[in-house]
């Protein structure tokens, strides 16, 4: 398929899950905007690579995903947006009772709060064109719960919420809301991550991954950003016209459980 013309918007995507997006819909023609709020070259020259990569239009727009203003800006500095992908997101760990509450304020509103502002300034224009697709990234935490991640579990579950109210406002208008609930994902942070845990459990890099750091994900394997990326295009697609207020797990079988 082609999404040659659309534009899409994907938040927090100078790296990991947010830059596979952003490449697998370039892939498929779309010009991309990518976002973060470093604004450094290094972001500016991410555009300028996916652009020559394939063939379309790719710029940089700083916006802080925690300010309310600058994330409806950011649609509005687009210029267009015909796919927005919230993807923007942060972490801290920390029992409920000893949990910072300088932290559950900016989990909730860069994992959260954001994807409510860009939506906001998105959907007017997505009805004036009479198509879009809004592609929330919640996560397998979405549809469950662990300890100790009391906010960045109760973002995720706000994400699948808000995309079905976005999806009942927007029924019959051309438009699909949809968030996909990644488990555990093989991006640069958590390849990081791997050597540590190999030194903290005493174990080889294959058994520590998949008895650790994998051991809700059934199908120990780890999803990539390029299959996250695939299911948002596949979710842009004419097959997908119809999917809308749903979730799609991309979890190796983790809430099959």
């Amino acid at each position: 398929m082609t999404l040659a013309g659309k534009t899409a918007i994907i938040t927090g995507s100078n790296s990991g899950i947010g830059l596979g997006i952003a490449r697998e819909l370039a892939r498929a023609g779309a010009d991309v905007v990518l976002n973060s709020f470093t604004d450094s070259d290094e972001d500016h020259q991410l555009a300028r690579d996916i652009a020559t990569e394939f063939g379309v239009s790719a710029r940089y727009v700083s916006a802080d995903m925690s300010k309310p203003d600058q994330c409806r800006a950011l649609v509005e500095q687009a210029g267009a947006c015909d796919i927005l992908v919230n993807n923007a997101g942060i972490q801290h760990v920390a029992a409920i009772d000893e949990f910072p509450t300088e932290k559950w304020d900016a989990i909730i509103a860069i994992n959260l709060s954001s994807a409510f502002h860009t939506t906001a300034a998105a959907l007017p224009g997505m009805r004036e064109a009479g198509w879009g697709r809004v592609v929330n990234i919640a996560s397998a935490h979405g549809l469950t719960a662990s300890p100790y991640k009391s906010a960045y579990i109760a973002a995720k579950h706000g994400v699948v919420g808000l995309s079905k109210t976005t999806a009942l406002e927007t029924a019959g208008q051309g438009i699909t809301c949809n968030a996909i609930c990644p488990g555990y994902v093989l991006t640069p942070l958590v390849e990081s991550q791997i050597p540590d845990q190999m030194k903290a459990h005493d174990m080889d890099r294959d058994t520590v991954v998949k008895e650790v750091m994998l051991a809700r994900q059934p199908s120990k394997e780890f999803a990539t950003v390029e299959q996250l990326g695939g299911t948002t295009v596949f979710l842009c697609s004419p097959a997908a016209d119809q999917i809308t207020g749903t979730t799609i797990s991309v979890d190796g079988g983790w809430t099959a459980l």
